[in-house]
């Protein structure tokens, strides 16, 4: 079995840096995507094992990307970790109805973030 891919999107380039580095240390492929109009075409090019999916995003924001790939038949099986700095209930609350599978809020433990990725990769095997 090959290495687990997953898109980061994000339009924070340091942060997208930082995760890409911790995620390919340990053993899985990155690709990255800075906007959300670019992380949906990813999403869809690609078919990424899981993705991780910032909010707050320029051209679209992650609420939409997750909606419009959870409400396709060929995408909705990819696991989406929605990334976010909002904390509030609510924000928790749209991110499922938008079907995201995680919600992880930075500033972020790596460790944490890891075992979110992993828990989510073993439920979908």
């Amino acid at each position: 079995m090959g290495k687990k891919r997953i898109l980061v999107v994000d339009d924070e380039v340091q942060l997208v840096e930082m995760i890409q580095m911790r995620l390919e240390a340990n053993d899985f492929e990155v690709s990255t995507a800075y906007d959300g109009q670019q992380g949906l075409d990813a999403a869809r090019a690609q078919q990424p094992d899981l993705i991780i999916l910032d909010l707050m995003l320029p051209k679209m924001d992650g609420y939409k990307v997750c909606r419009l790939l959870k409400f396709d038949e060929k995408y909705r099986h990819i696991p989406i970790i929605l990334f976010t700095a909002r904390a509030r209930e609510q924000d928790k609350q749209l991110g499922e109805d938008v079907g995201a599978d995680a919600y992880v809020v930075k500033p972020f433990e790596p460790e944490a973030l890891l075992s979110t990725i992993s828990r989510l990769l073993e439920k979908r095997a």
